[in-house]
């Protein structure tokens, strides 16, 4: 039909309404089978569905053929006017003809989930396991899979063929879709790029994905290539994709590249020197280079790489790189968190060490690497390209903050004599150390401009933007341009600010309970008494020393985000395993990474 419809566009309409007519027969019985699959559960354990695999045929080719004819928008102007119209007219009365279906589909879903709740052993359990963190734990109901290809043509129609969103005038009347209230868009998640790039928060897939999200995650978590083909849509929407499906997403599109990029990535390097060495050695280094298998050697030591060197690189460059000597990030708020440091112009190069720095933290999530180090809130958001606000200036700068809150919460008519400018004294607060400092101007003549009632949020919005922002922009912009060659600014964009700390970080705490679990024994086995007493005496670590021993048995401070069944050695997947030492019980116990 494509070929036909390039050859002689003319007809198009004809194919459309052919299509039309197929979809039109198939709603009636497709309404049905839903509805018997939301009424007994039996339907749903032992059928399999044919109506919608074929309703979902039909929308892919009908969606396909309304795109090839949009590529030929302007031999499409050729038509007559009434042919041109009925062809784009069929488009919206297909839309129109399937607003039941689609209302069906969702009661369905709906039943189909209280079924699994209130019936455990409906459930079918996912072939991928659940992170603790998503804080999501529900398989796949038993039987869903007959409804996927109906989610999968709702996907459709929402992606190609754009049903309007509510309240328009064409008002699809899907208000049953939700009974829930409109989600806020404070979440912070930045927008991607692609043929949609804005959902209405009223819009039928918005309102379909925030009530259905449970299920919806269900299926990507049981086959996550569905996020590359028909779910895909969920991507322009990412705050409705739990972390660890975002997470097994980006891990797949970064292994794609490291599947096809061989070359490996030699680097030598002097324990004394690291920085300088890592920085003279990776920062000539092309894109392609740095996504090469990085081997790392110490001058000076004997050793072959297998995991545990580039580990103790990433762990010792790290350290180096976020010490307050090196001038380059400076702790703020707790101490326990870094931003990049204004007065960094007086390291040489200072750029780029930071476009440097940027290609580490990008090249350590290429490579899966964690590192012992956590950013200020306000740094994330500007990683993923989300505008910063006065909120996050609560963790660098408490007080600071609660004088803004109290000005957007008070009247400050006649209380305060504030200027759209910050003098010397509060300037040198916000550059730190740096002693020649002048009054600074929010806007053009700002020091001539009072703060009043009226304009008060301009003035919160322009101080949050210059103490988190342009007091930094060149460093924010050296290290993103060093990390985008890695991380492609389209894939690190469906995380949120506190994901992202997770995926750069790892857990924050160490599980006990789950590295007992995963762990292997050999000469011993789990009820021997040596081993009962290993882990009575690890309960009773503090957490630094839980630390100690996590570096000393497997050569990293940081548990993988999947947990202690993700951590790995030389050839993969690796348990943390516990081997009995034959020979002298005199003998202390050792370990190796």
């Amino acid at each position: 039909m494509k070929k036909l419809v390039a050859i002689a566009p003319r007809h198009s309409h004809l194919f459309i309404s052919e299509l039309a007519g197929a979809i039109q027969h198939l709603i009636k019985s497709s309404m049905d089978e839903l509805h018997n699959f939301g009424e007994a559960v039996k339907a749903l354990l032992h059928t399999t569905s044919s109506d919608g695999a074929a309703i979902l045929r039909v929308l892919q080719a009908l969606s396909s053929l309304v795109s090839s004819i949009s590529e030929k928008e302007k031999e499409m102007q050729l038509l007559p006017e009434t042919e041109r119209s009925s062809a784009l007219g069929q488009v919206s009365d297909i839309n129109a003809a399937l607003e039941p279906l689609w209302i069906e589909l969702s009661s369905c879903i709906s039943k189909i989930e209280s079924y699994s709740d209130s019936a455990p052993d409906l459930s079918a359990p996912s072939r991928t396991s659940t992170s603790r963190q998503s804080g999501v734990t529900s398989p796949l109901p038993a039987g869903a899979q007959n409804i996927l290809p109906y989610i999968e043509s709702f996907f459709v129609v929402c992606e190609k063929l754009h049903p309007a969103p509510q309240g328009s005038g064409h008002d699809l009347g899907m208000a049953a879709i939700s009974d829930v209230e409109d989600a806020s868009t404070s979440s912070g998640q930045p927008k991607t790029s692609g043929p949609i790039t804005k959902f209405d928060e009223k819009h039928v897939f918005v309102k379909f994905s925030e009530k259905h999200r449970k299920l919806l995650n269900a299926f990507i978590r049981q086959n996550p290539g569905l996020l590359d083909k028909s779910f895909s849509l969920l991507l322009k929407v990412p705050r409705f994709v739990d972390f660890d499906n975002k997470r097994a997403h980006f891990r797949s599109k970064i292994k794609h590249q490291h599947d096809h990029h061989h070359s490996p990535l030699r680097i030598s390097v002097r324990r004394a020197y690291i920085l300088e060495d890592s920085y003279n050695q990776l920062r000539m280094r092309s894109t392609q280079d740095l996504k090469g298998r990085l081997t790392v050697h110490f001058q000076g030591e004997e050793g072959i790489d297998a995991g545990g060197l580039t580990r103790e690189w990433y762990q010792l460059l790290s350290r180096v790189i976020f010490d307050k000597g090196a001038l380059l990030f400076t702790t703020v708020g707790n101490e326990s968190t870094f931003q990049p440091n204004p007065n960094s112009v007086y390291q040489t190069e200072h750029l780029s060490y930071f476009k440097f720095v940027g290609r580490v933290v990008g090249k350590a999530l290429f490579d899966g690497q964690l590192l012992d180090v956590h950013f200020t809130r306000s740094f994330y958001k500007h990683i993923l390209g989300v505008k910063v606000t006065y909120h996050d200036i609560e963790a660098i700068d408490p007080d600071y903050f609660k004088n803004l809150k109290w000005m957007l919460e008070n009247d400050i008519s006649d209380v305060l004599d504030l200027t759209f400018s910050i003098d010397a004294d509060e300037e040198k607060l916000i550059l730190y150390e740096r002693t020649q400092v002048t009054d600074y101007e929010l806007i053009p003549g700002g020091q001539n401009i009072k703060v009043t009632e009226e304009n008060k949020h301009q003035y919160v919005d322009l101080v949050a933007e210059h103490r988190l922002t342009t007091a930094i922009r060149p460093q924010i912009n050296a290290f993103l341009e060093g990390f985008n060659e890695l991380i492609p600014r389209e894939l690190i964009t469906i995380f949120n600010d506190k994901e992202l700390e997770l995926l750069i970080s790892g857990l924050p705490d160490i599980d006990l309970d789950d590295m007992r679990a995963n762990t292997e024994y050999s000469g011993y086995s789990a009820a021997s008494p040596v081993i009962q007493w290993f882990w009575d005496v690890v309960q009773g670590f503090s957490k630094e020393d839980k630390a100690r021993l996590l570096q000393f048995v497997t050569g990293t401070s940081k548990v993988p985000l999947e947990g202690f069944s993700a951590l790995q050695g030389i050839s993969g997947s690796q348990k943390f395993q516990i081997h009995k030492a034959y020979g002298s019980p005199d003998h202390l116990p050792s370990a190796h990474t």
